[in-house]
């Protein structure tokens, strides 16, 4: 699986410790951003039925997988299940669209293979009945024009009802959230996996206490919690809890989420400390580097988003170095529990992962 460090999962399969994240990429760009990613040696690649762009993306790497640049089973591909399909049947129903066009048109020019590639999508809310989880991922595989995902994941723990539209509201304009519990979506996850849709499954953004109910009740337990986490949301206890666990950290937004939508003007942005800036120039550097080399060091994948092929390469050039256990701490120190992506106005819905510490 290229020259990627690789973090094993507790059922001894890898997932290269850095990929490349696609959500708010944009459409149109986004394929070529995913072959541009292939050419420089990306081979993990994050994906969600909600991000609207997972054909785009299949396309692409079908498209160097045909070129002979990568094997299909070179590449690590994770999607997520959106929180409409909670039912068991609708988990499936949540892997889509545009992404699939990019990782198509690179196994189609031969760049790539299909199995040198880690792809990766996500169940989304609208999902999350039992019965919907296999429907679900299926969509997706269409969507990418694959047989199986590297990795299928739970987006959220929290169930919305179960409908065409992605965030469904109440007549009040509340968001129509359900009490579909998040172990009978687990049980479809469990279905698909066994039926080989996909090669591991795990969730994401889980806290502690939803991760021990689940833990306590599945015959199969999660492979990963892909978790917001940077400097400013260090997430030290949520780590070691997971790692006692053999779950592995998938760190998303590790360079501050700085397009989120709802960003204000006077929030910080990550990428502008000046502590971080100082210890970029002692390693020679970049501020982007140091942050993303902060998740290898601590054993977490990574899964950084660009579209800009100048930054796809200067996010990859992260292997050449490591941070001293000064720095690491340093880093640690930095946390000021800072949630870029804490979706306040789902508080309260069932599930809400974000109202205890961790």
């Amino acid at each position: 699986m290229s020259s990627i460090p690789t973090v094993t999962f507790y059922n001894g399969n890898k997932i290269p410790m850095l990929g490349l994240g696609t959500w708010r990429a944009i459409p149109g760009l986004v394929g070529q951003a995913v072959k541009d990613a292939i050419d420089v040696g990306y081979r993990h690649f994050d994906c969600a039925l909600v991000y609207g762009n997972e054909k785009e993306i299949g396309d692409a790497i079908r498209a160097k997988i045909d070129e002979g640049v990568v094997k299909r089973e070179d590449l690590f591909i994770t999607s997520k299940l959106w929180n409409t399909y909670h039912k068991t049947e609708s988990v499936e129903k949540g892997i889509r669209k545009k992404i699939g066009d990019a990782i198509r048109a690179k196994i189609d020019e031969g760049v790539v293979k299909r199995e040198d590639l880690f792809i990766t999508s996500k169940l989304w809310n609208t999902y999350h009945k039992t019965e919907s989880v296999e429907k679900g991922i299926r969509k997706s595989l269409t969507d990418f024009g694959l047989d199986y995902l590297d990795l299928y994941l739970v987006h959220w723990p929290i169930a919305y009802k179960e409908t065409d539209e992605l965030f469904p509201v109440n007549p009040d304009g509340t968001p129509a959230a359900t009490d579909t519990d998040y172990l009978d979506t687990w049980k479809g996850m469990e279905g698909v996996f066994e039926k080989g849709l996909a090669k591991n499954i795990g969730i994401s953004n889980f806290n502690s206490e939803q991760i021990t109910r689940l833990l306590a009740n599945c015959k199969i337990k999660p492979v990963t919690n892909q978790i917001e986490c940077h400097p400013y949301l260090t997430q030290q206890k949520l780590s070691a809890f997971c790692k006692e666990r053999d779950i592995v950290i998938t760190a998303y937004a590790p360079l501050g989420s700085r397009d989120r939508p709802w960003a204000k003007p006077e929030e910080p942005i990550l990428l502008d400390n000046p502590q971080l800036i100082e210890m970029a120039k002692k390693y020679n550097k970049t501020t982007a580097q140091i942050v993303i080399r902060y998740q290898i060091d601590r054993g977490h994948a990574v899964i950084p988003k660009t579209s800009t092929k100048s930054r796809l390469t200067e996010n990859f050039r992260v292997f050449d170095f490591k941070l001293n256990e000064e720095d690491i701490a340093y880093i640690n120190g930095m946390d000021v529990a800072g949630r870029f992506v804490a979706i306040k106005d789902r508080a309260a819905c069932p599930n809400y992962p974000f109202n205890i510490p961790f």
